[in-house]
């Protein structure tokens, strides 16, 4: 008798909250983002069906616009340093998407700045791993026609960040390694959506003193496949070698895939390299910033394996800062390297000459 007068099982967090509508967005569907009495439908024109597209159109009483994040913005020539907002008004979805993803698309006729809640929308791009061209609408004078979408609160996306930072411990289990004899892979998960992410220790480190350590982040195409368009194998392979022969070391696998914009931003980035432009541009005529990737679960990790203080093995300045920032005592760094082909060269160049990446270029050509 108690039971059935209990209140229904409620339990939400803010993370929680941001992948229900992370999850309705790649699913193709609306959501209501609201920050105070101000509502917003949102709808991601990567994920959505053209009959949605043209139903929310139609909710909105065609009063729906196009998020244009900074960099896309820049390359359809729209000065300016944020992101902007174009009306769709009449504009149907093959039309939006041109506007989206082309390469070389016309600039809009007009266009506004974007405020702070428009803006939010490409956060929510990037976690779900979509392109950030987010269609939106204000509502708030009639929500009505959204009530059956998921919800959410602006303020969440905050929240969500933080719980990012608690991982737990899965499973340790020993792996032999061609090369390199006996591994442990330590899987963890946690943060949003709670992936899983691996820690390949090497040999013995003593965590009681410097431990060296590379965070890589997952390349399908290059660790999987051997692609020669990145030297992301290379690293992977010369990263583990190096730490053992350092006597030991860990390596964080992350998921990452892309420099976080996941697999299918990464084959549409491709694309526009075929076609001459290098890795950032590519990114940017898509949306995307140069580097999309963070380390919160890297320090998660490195705490959970009692590692306080670290030697890098990286070329990216970036991965030593967010380590520094993580509480982490970084006290040397060592470049991991790879074979430099006709393939891949103009990739390096990028990375050294655009992404600030330490390497000697000119060395590494001349030594093959």
């Amino acid at each position: 008798m108690s039971s059935l007068s209990q209140p229904p099982f409620q339990f939400t967090t803010p993370e929680i909250e941001v992948e229900r509508a992370v999850a309705e967005l790649r699913y193709g569907r609306p959501i209501l983002l609201s920050s105070g009495e101000r509502q917003m439908a949102v709808l991601a024109l990567d994920a959505v069906a053209p009959s949605i597209y043209d139903q929310f159109a139609m909710a909105t009483e065609n009063r729906h616009s196009l998020l244009l994040t900074a960099p896309r913005a820049t390359r359809l020539g729209i000065v300016g340093n944020g992101d902007v907002l174009t009306s769709l008004s009449g504009v149907n979805f093959e039309q939006a998407s041109t506007l989206s993803y082309v390469l070389g698309a016309d600039r809009p006729a007009k266009w506004v700045e974007a405020d702070e809640l428009a803006s939010q929308t490409a956060e929510l791009a990037r976690i779900a791993l979509l392109l950030p061209a987010m269609v939106l609408a204000d509502v708030s004078t009639s929500p009505g026609s959204f009530a059956g979408c998921c919800a959410l609160s602006a303020d969440r996306l905050k929240g969500a960040d933080v719980a990012r930072q608690r991982f737990e411990k899965v499973v340790c289990t020993r792996v032999p390694l061609k090369d390199l004899g006996d591994s442990e892979f330590i899987v963890f998960r946690g943060g949003l959506a709670q992936k899983d992410q691996i820690a390949i220790v090497v040999g013995k480190p003593d965590v009681s003193r410097t431990v060296p350590i590379r965070i890589h982040s997952s390349c399908v195409t290059g660790d999987l496949c051997g692609s020669l368009k990145c030297d992301c194998g290379d690293q992977l392979r010369n990263g583990l070698a190096l730490l053992k022969q350092a006597g030991g070391g860990v390596l964080l696998y992350l998921d990452q895939e892309g420099r976080g914009t996941g697999i299918g931003a990464k084959m549409r980035a491709y694309g526009y390299q075929h076609l001459g432009l290098d890795t950032i541009d590519a990114d940017a005529e898509l949306g995307l910033a140069a580097d999309h990737r963070r380390y919160e679960a890297a320090i998660a990790m490195l705490r959970h394996l009692n590692i306080s203080k670290v030697a890098v093995y990286t070329n990216n300045p970036t991965k030593i800062s967010a380590i520094r920032a993580g509480g982490i005592e970084v006290d040397a760094r060592t470049p991991v390297t790879g074979t430099v082909t006709a393939e891949n060269e103009n990739y390096l160049r990028t990375k050294t000459l655009r992404a600030g990446h330490l390497m000697d270029l000119k060395a590494l050509i001349a030594a093959e």
